[in-house]
Order: C-alpha cells, then structure tokens, then sequence
C-alpha cells in the first residue's frame, strides 16, 4: 500500500530543517554515504530513509553539495531513477567516476536493478 500525499505543514516543516546545519543528522548521512561500496549506488531518498531521516533527501543533496570532496563518495549518490542530478561539467565527472568504478548506464541512468546497493537500517550501522 502507498502512503498517502504528505500534508503541506510537514512539508513546509521538512524544507526548513533541510537548511538547518544539524550534525547528528549529517554524521548518520555520511556514515550511510560511506557504506554505498565502489561500483553500487543509492539515492537520495534512500540514503536518508536508512539514516533515519525520511523524506529527507533534500538534506543529503545538501550535505553533499557543501561537504568538502574528498570526504564522501559523493559519486555513488543518484536520483531515484537512477539519473544523475548535477548539471554540466560536475554531471560528466560523477558519470566518469561512476564508470571507472565499473558502474554502467542505460542512456542517462544507472541501471539500478544491477548497480543499486541494499543499505542497511542506521540502526544497524556501527
């Protein structure tokens, strides 16, 4: 069964938390981010439900738009289809990292049936 649509306060609450810098949200990211091996992927959406933090993927597309690069393996983050979201020359280098890892797409999108990892809950992540 589908969940419902998600009710314009929750919706308005959830968009202005995203901005908020909140750390332990941020750490149980990471951690997750970190725990995506070379050659899978995730999402967005999926990165934070397994952080604890649904309907938070907002957030995780911040964290990764403002973390320094070298820290995460932010390649490894698509959107839900499996389409890469950044745009120009940022869009080729994720593409380019992704294929040197052995990622392969169909057109613009990871096949996700093949390349799509199972996170685990943050509940358990050490």
């Amino acid at each position: 069964m589908r969940p419902g649509p998600i009710p314009q306060d929750l919706k308005r609450r959830i968009l202005k938390d995203v901005l908020r810098k909140n750390e332990s949200r941020d750490d149980a990211f990471r951690r997750i981010i970190r725990s995506v091996p070379k050659g899978k992927v995730s999402t967005y959406g999926k990165v934070a439900a397994a952080a604890g933090y649904p309907l938070y993927h907002r957030a995780v597309a911040r964290l990764l738009r403002t973390e320094p690069l070298h820290g995460l393996p932010w390649q490894r983050i698509v959107g839900a289809n499996g389409e890469i979201k950044l745009r120009g020359e940022a869009a080729a280098e994720q593409r380019l990292r992704l294929q040197m890892e052995g990622v392969r797409f169909r057109g613009k999108r990871v096949n996700m049936t093949l390349y799509e990892h199972q996170l685990r809950s943050w509940e358990a992540l050490p």
